[in-house]
């Protein structure tokens, strides 16, 4: 049984190991191996999401199973590392969509419902704030949860390019 709460600055290393480890193995499946490396240059935790206590874990029995949020700022994704895709600005909420940011499951718990989860907690939440929909960027590896969740694609973009390695992203969105 899945437990969850908002996300605390003690919480750091425990999400910041997990991100590391689903980012190496959720994405194996998608991308090769020069992918992947390239993808932790953009993926990763925007603690801002943690300060605005937007960011939730999940948990089974005090083990971490997952975490993600949402947010009114208007960055779409990046953790702290990858500053050329974060914009602080706070979204119109009549005409914006919100966030969902940052989402990750620990390998030991993938097709258990722990993202799902995660999603309907996020979108609950931004939908009470008045948000009308949701945006987010997903990975290759995220696309099928998303879409299974009624997600639709609104662009196929490069989201890292670099020594002609390219990592491939999908900005979703879905009306609340």
């Amino acid at each position: 049984m899945f437990t969850h709460r908002l996300a605390t600055e003690a919480d750091l290393p425990a999400i910041t190991a997990l991100m590391e480890i689903a980012i190496a193995e959720h994405l194996k499946a998608f991308l090769d191996s020069a992918q992947v490396e390239l993808s932790k240059s953009i993926m990763g935790l925007d603690t801002q999401l943690i300060a605005d206590r937007t960011y939730v874990v999940v948990e089974e029995e005090g083990r971490l199973a997952g975490c993600g949020g949402w947010s009114r700022r208007a960055t779409l994704y990046g953790g702290d590392h990858s500053t050329s895709q974060r914009n602080a600005a706070l979204l119109d909420m009549s005409k914006d969509a919100a966030r969902i940011r940052a989402m990750y499951t620990h390998p030991d718990f993938k097709r258990r419902g722990v993202g799902r989860l995660i999603l309907d907690i996020c979108e609950g939440a931004a939908r009470e704030a008045g948000f009308k929909s949701v945006e987010l960027m997903a990975t290759m590896s995220g696309e099928p949860l998303y879409r299974a969740c009624g997600y639709n694609d609104i662009q196929r973009i490069i989201a890292a390019s670099k020594d002609g390695v390219d990592v491939p992203g999908v900005r979703m969105g879905k009306t609340l």
